[in-house]
Protein backbone atom coordinates (compact mmCIF):
# COMPACT_ATOMS: atom_id res chain seq x y z
CA UNK A 1 0.00 0.00 0.00
CA UNK A 2 1.43 3.28 -1.40
CA UNK A 3 0.48 6.68 0.99
CA UNK A 4 0.93 9.52 -1.30
CA UNK A 5 1.18 13.13 0.57
CA UNK A 6 1.33 17.12 -0.04
CA UNK A 7 3.91 18.02 2.31
CA UNK A 8 6.89 16.44 4.53
CA UNK A 9 7.22 17.63 8.07
CA UNK A 10 10.79 16.96 9.52
CA UNK A 11 10.59 17.13 13.32
CA UNK A 12 13.28 18.29 15.46
CA UNK A 13 16.36 16.34 13.44
CA UNK A 14 19.04 18.14 15.41
CA UNK A 15 22.41 17.49 16.24
CA UNK A 16 22.56 16.62 19.85
CA UNK A 17 19.88 14.01 19.18
CA UNK A 18 21.47 12.10 16.41
CA UNK A 19 25.15 12.25 16.64
CA UNK A 20 27.92 12.32 19.25
CA UNK A 21 28.09 11.13 22.89
CA UNK A 22 24.09 10.46 23.25
CA UNK A 23 22.63 9.70 20.27
CA UNK A 24 18.67 7.88 19.97
CA UNK A 25 19.05 4.08 19.35
CA UNK A 26 19.25 3.51 15.77
CA UNK A 27 20.33 6.80 14.55
CA UNK A 28 22.00 6.22 11.68
CA UNK A 29 19.00 4.13 10.10
CA UNK A 30 16.74 6.56 11.01
CA UNK A 31 18.66 9.32 9.79
CA UNK A 32 18.43 7.41 6.33
CA UNK A 33 14.65 6.60 6.34
CA UNK A 34 14.55 10.82 7.05
CA UNK A 35 16.67 11.36 4.25
CA UNK A 36 14.83 9.36 1.72
CA UNK A 37 11.78 10.83 2.72
CA UNK A 38 13.24 13.88 2.08
CA UNK A 39 14.83 13.23 -0.99
CA UNK A 40 11.76 12.55 -2.76
CA UNK A 41 9.73 15.65 -0.82
CA UNK A 42 12.44 17.62 -2.71
CA UNK A 43 12.02 16.01 -6.18
CA UNK A 44 8.36 16.10 -6.18
CA UNK A 45 8.27 20.00 -5.64
CA UNK A 46 6.38 19.08 -2.41
CA UNK A 47 6.26 21.23 0.88
CA UNK A 48 8.92 20.65 3.48
CA UNK A 49 9.34 21.91 6.51
CA UNK A 50 12.07 21.50 9.16
CA UNK A 51 11.33 21.80 12.98
CA UNK A 52 13.57 23.23 15.08
CA UNK A 53 13.14 22.94 18.70
CA UNK A 54 14.51 25.79 21.03
CA UNK A 55 15.56 23.83 24.08
CA UNK A 56 15.77 25.39 27.86
CA UNK A 57 18.93 27.09 29.16
CA UNK A 58 21.73 24.32 29.41
CA UNK A 59 19.43 21.70 27.28
CA UNK A 60 20.71 19.77 24.69
CA UNK A 61 19.25 21.67 22.36
CA UNK A 62 19.84 25.32 23.64
CA UNK A 63 19.96 27.67 20.29
CA UNK A 64 23.13 28.76 19.83
CA UNK A 65 24.65 25.64 20.47
CA UNK A 66 26.28 22.69 18.14
CA UNK A 67 23.48 20.46 19.71
CA UNK A 68 20.61 22.67 18.29
CA UNK A 69 22.17 22.65 14.66
CA UNK A 70 19.63 20.71 12.44
CA UNK A 71 21.99 17.43 11.45
CA UNK A 72 19.98 16.82 8.07
CA UNK A 73 21.19 20.29 5.10
CA UNK A 74 18.08 22.52 4.73
CA UNK A 75 17.50 23.69 0.92
CA UNK A 76 16.06 27.11 1.64
CA UNK A 77 13.80 28.05 -0.60
CA UNK A 78 9.45 28.92 -0.98
CA UNK A 79 9.38 24.91 -0.66
CA UNK A 80 11.30 24.46 1.91
CA UNK A 81 11.23 26.13 5.67
CA UNK A 82 12.77 26.06 9.09
CA UNK A 83 10.78 27.15 11.91
CA UNK A 84 11.76 27.28 15.48
CA UNK A 85 9.53 26.06 17.96
CA UNK A 86 9.06 26.97 21.74
CA UNK A 87 7.38 23.67 22.81
CA UNK A 88 6.61 20.52 21.46
CA UNK A 89 3.92 20.87 19.58
CA UNK A 90 5.33 22.49 15.82
CA UNK A 91 1.77 24.29 15.32
CA UNK A 92 1.69 26.27 18.59
CA UNK A 93 3.13 29.69 18.56
CA UNK A 94 4.66 29.16 15.44
CA UNK A 95 3.95 29.81 11.43
CA UNK A 96 3.84 26.35 10.57
CA UNK A 97 -0.04 26.55 10.07
CA UNK A 98 0.27 29.00 8.11
CA UNK A 99 2.99 27.47 5.96
CA UNK A 100 0.91 24.75 5.19
CA UNK A 101 -2.49 26.45 4.48
CA UNK A 102 -0.57 28.59 2.20
CA UNK A 103 0.87 25.78 -0.15
CA UNK A 104 -2.35 23.89 0.04
CA UNK A 105 -1.52 21.30 2.02
CA UNK A 106 -3.99 18.54 2.61
CA UNK A 107 -2.24 15.95 4.06
CA UNK A 108 1.80 15.64 5.60
CA UNK A 109 3.98 12.91 6.45
CA UNK A 110 6.22 13.98 9.69
CA UNK A 111 9.13 12.40 10.86
CA UNK A 112 11.92 12.76 13.23
CA UNK A 113 12.40 13.17 16.83
CA UNK A 114 10.68 12.49 19.64
CA UNK A 115 8.12 9.90 19.01
CA UNK A 116 6.22 10.36 22.16
CA UNK A 117 6.91 14.53 22.50
CA UNK A 118 7.21 16.86 19.72
CA UNK A 119 6.92 13.77 16.84
CA UNK A 120 2.97 12.79 18.69
CA UNK A 121 2.39 16.32 19.89
CA UNK A 122 2.54 17.88 16.21
CA UNK A 123 0.75 14.68 14.52
CA UNK A 124 -2.26 15.36 16.94
CA UNK A 125 -2.80 18.91 16.10
CA UNK A 126 -2.33 18.16 12.44
CA UNK A 127 -5.01 15.49 12.64
CA UNK A 128 -7.45 18.17 14.71
CA UNK A 129 -7.02 20.81 12.14
CA UNK A 130 -8.07 18.28 9.36
CA UNK A 131 -4.95 17.16 7.93
CA UNK A 132 -4.58 13.59 6.49
CA UNK A 133 -1.05 12.60 8.73
CA UNK A 134 0.88 9.72 7.98
CA UNK A 135 3.09 8.73 10.49
CA UNK A 136 5.66 5.99 8.83
CA UNK A 137 6.77 3.80 11.85
CA UNK A 138 10.65 3.66 10.47
CA UNK A 139 11.22 7.82 10.41
CA UNK A 140 10.54 8.36 14.15
CA UNK A 141 12.11 7.64 17.26
CA UNK A 142 13.03 7.99 21.03
CA UNK A 143 15.15 7.57 23.47
CA UNK A 144 14.66 3.89 26.18
CA UNK A 145 12.39 5.37 28.73
CA UNK A 146 14.46 4.42 32.10
CA UNK A 147 13.01 1.77 34.21
CA UNK A 148 11.69 3.59 37.59
CA UNK A 149 12.00 1.18 40.21
CA UNK A 150 8.52 0.23 42.10
CA UNK A 151 7.06 1.66 38.61
CA UNK A 152 8.18 0.05 35.91
CA UNK A 153 10.92 -2.07 33.75
CA UNK A 154 12.61 0.48 31.16
CA UNK A 155 10.95 0.23 28.10
CA UNK A 156 12.98 0.43 24.67
CA UNK A 157 13.10 2.84 22.23
CA UNK A 158 11.34 1.08 19.94
CA UNK A 159 8.55 0.26 21.99
CA UNK A 160 7.96 3.61 23.07
CA UNK A 161 8.18 4.68 19.46
CA UNK A 162 5.31 2.58 18.55
CA UNK A 163 3.27 3.42 21.70
CA UNK A 164 3.40 7.07 20.90
CA UNK A 165 2.05 6.31 17.36
CA UNK A 166 -0.47 3.91 18.43
CA UNK A 167 -1.40 6.39 20.84
CA UNK A 168 -3.02 8.45 18.26
CA UNK A 169 -5.67 6.74 17.18
CA UNK A 170 -7.02 5.01 13.76
CA UNK A 171 -6.92 8.67 12.26
CA UNK A 172 -3.44 8.41 11.65
CA UNK A 173 -1.87 6.25 9.38
CA UNK A 174 1.16 4.62 11.50
CA UNK A 175 1.72 1.12 9.56
CA UNK A 176 3.44 2.79 6.80
CA UNK A 177 6.84 1.95 5.93
CA UNK A 178 9.03 5.31 4.59
CA UNK A 179 9.19 3.40 1.13
CA UNK A 180 5.43 3.32 0.85
CA UNK A 181 5.29 7.24 1.27
CA UNK A 182 4.84 9.36 -2.22
CA UNK A 183 5.07 12.80 -2.83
Amino acid sequence: MTSTVDALVVVDVQTAFVSGADPVPGAAQLLERIGELLNRAREAGATVVHLQNDGEPGADDEPGTPGWELYLPVKPGPREHVIRKPRDDGFDATPLGEVLVSAGVRSLAICGLMSEMCVHATAKTALARGYDVVLPHDAHGTYDIPAVPGVSESVPAHVASRVAAWSLGDEVDNTTPTSAVTF
